[in-house]
């Protein structure tokens, strides 16, 4: 009996815990704010299967308070700049983006975005170089024998250093704007006759203006971020030595997991190494901290709104803080609002302030009703895997390209952060709480999110653990990459088969007109004769 148990308990180790037999070692390039909440449970999932794992934070980073009990590794990467500073930056960025940008000319808004950029790529460089300059960290992570890496291309640089280390590398993303890293560099096909460009607002069904709006928003975005790359293909030419550029090196990306899915999408083609990873980090509801609890059972059946901008919106005016609030003010729901800096005027006694909220698990209580948001994709997730209604505010970024798909699918109101007033507002949240069709909607998507063979969270880790066993995922990448953009487009192709015709029409044209001037010339002879 005892050797059959024992038996017993080796097929279930062997089997049933396949992950701590093979263990690898992950390293994860640093990202801020969601980005790196992103990236943190992919690496809990890691190092809960055995998996070690190094997050690369910044000297800088107002995020070095990072759990570390599981297990994971940090290694602080020293920059140039200090928190301070590069808060400033995002929010002298935000600022512009909410509220200097609807009240200046499109001259000084191309300007002030120039100045922007240069400090953003300024401060790219210096965390690039806090890196790669440093032989110390290279040689120290050369020893620790990767096996893959794990980055956010919102921040460049992890795929140059998985090139120094000479390891795959795996992305994690929402998406770029113009999805031009995922078309020009990881060859995605994204045809803009029915695949909106990201940032354009549009829908899938598109009207004939729309669609050329499409085609110049694409050649646009190309444009722009070309001559954005220029300075970087200099850079990585120079660090790797040889001539190459940001898109090629970006190129070799293992795999691209998307944080969205087909719940949030318009369908649309992928390649077989892009996988759709939307909502890995919702989980069901834990129970909230007393004094929200004793908010939620004090909301009677009116119920909860639930409200944030995010982490990085800490700068909101006082004009606009004082609308939100009047607003908030008129519900007859409770309202639980993450919000730091002056407390408004106008704030009414069923509104409570926090610095931080546990947003998942309130949005996942029975007493909420709605979301007010801006729109980022892990609030909008979130939503959707509790099937709550939403009120869109975006910001910027993604948010109001988010917000709109949501708005498309019958799951949210969309409002415009500059230009709206309480009653708008006010409004909005009743619409979506009162018209049920729009709980109907959301319990619609969150059946699809929840419908899915393999969960999320678990489909991006086997990507992860796959690239580690087999050393890359070479059979998955297109032979589109090593064709120059006229070969991709079959421009050669198309001028070739137009070349031929336009020699056979030549011959004919000349075949024809000498067949004339012979049939003319003997005419003549018969004539004369």
């Amino acid at each position: 009996m005892l050797f059959l148990q024992y038996i017993r308990t080796s097929f279930l180790f062997h089997f049933l815990l396949p992950g701590r037999c093979h263990c690898g070692n992950v390293l994860i390039w640093p990202a801020e704010y969601s980005h790196l909440m992103s990236l943190k449970w992919i690496t809990e999932e890691l190092i809960a299967r055995g998996h070690r794992a190094t997050l690369l934070v910044l000297s800088a980073s107002d995020q070095q308070a990072i759990n570390t009990s599981s297990g994971l590794q940090i290694e602080i990467v020293n920059v140039k700049f200090t928190a301070r500073e590069l808060q400033d930056v995002w929010e002298k960025f935000l600022w512009f983006w909410m509220y200097e940008r609807h009240q200046i000319s499109y001259l000084k808004i191309y300007s002030t975005l120039k100045m922007l950029s240069r400090n953003v790529t300024y401060i790219h460089k210096q965390i690039c170089n806090g890196i790669l300059g440093n032989k110390e960290m290279l040689a120290k992570l050369r020893l620790s024998s990767f096996d893959v890496l794990l980055s956010d291309p919102a921040l460049p640089c992890g795929e140059l250093l998985a090139q120094k280390l000479n390891i795959p590398f795996v992305y994690t993303l929402r998406f770029s704007a113009g999805f031009v890293l995922e078309r020009l560099c990881g060859k995605s096909p994204t045809p803009p006759s029915f695949v909106p460009a990201a940032t354009s607002e549009l829908q899938e069904q598109m009207s004939f203006l729309e669609r050329a709006q499409n085609v110049m928003l694409y050649v646009v975005h190309d444009v722009i971020q070309l001559l954005v790359w220029k300075e970087w293909d200099y850079y990585y030419s120079s660090v790797l030595g040889r001539p190459t550029s940001l898109c090629e090196v970006m190129g070799k990306a293992e795999i691209w997991l998307i944080r969205t899915y087909w719940d949030f999408e318009y369908p649309r083609p992928t390649l077989p190494n892009f996988e759709f990873v939307g909502g890995l980090h919702c989980t069901p509801a834990k129970p909230l901290p007393e004094e929200m609890e004793k908010i939620m059972q004090d909301s009677g059946d009116h119920g909860v709104v639930v409200f944030s901008l995010g982490s990085m919106v800490k700068n909101m005016s006082y004009e606009r803080s004082n609308i939100i609030a009047a607003a908030l003010s008129q519900l007859p729901q409770k309202v639980i609002w993450r919000y730091t800096g002056k407390r408004p005027d106008a704030l009414g006694e069923n509104t409570f302030m926090f610095e931080w909220i546990p947003q998942n698990d309130l949005l996942g209580h029975p007493k909420t009703k709605a979301f007010i948001t801006h729109g980022g994709t892990n609030g909008i997730y979130e939503a959707i895997y509790h099937a709550v209604p939403m009120v869109g505010i975006p910001l910027f970024g993604d948010q109001p390209d988010n917000i709109v798909h949501m708005k498309t699918k019958g799951m949210a109101v969309m409002l415009d952060f500059n230009k709206m007033v309480t009653q708008d507002l006010v409004d909005a949240v009743n619409t979506v709480i009162n018209n049920p069709t729009y709980k109907e909607n959301a319990l619609r998507i969150s059946s699809i999110h929840h419908d899915q063979p393999i969960k999320p969270l678990d489909r991006a880790v086997f990507w992860i653990e796959f690239v580690m066993r087999h050393k890359g995922a070479k059979h998955l990448r297109p032979a589109s990459h090593e064709l120059t953009w006229y070969q991709y487009h079959c421009l050669d192709v198309i001028g070739f088969l137009l070349a031929c015709m336009l020699t056979i029409i030549y011959i004919f044209v000349k075949v024809s007109t000498l067949c004339c001037r012979m049939c003319r010339r003997s005419r003549k002879k018969q004539k004369t004769q």
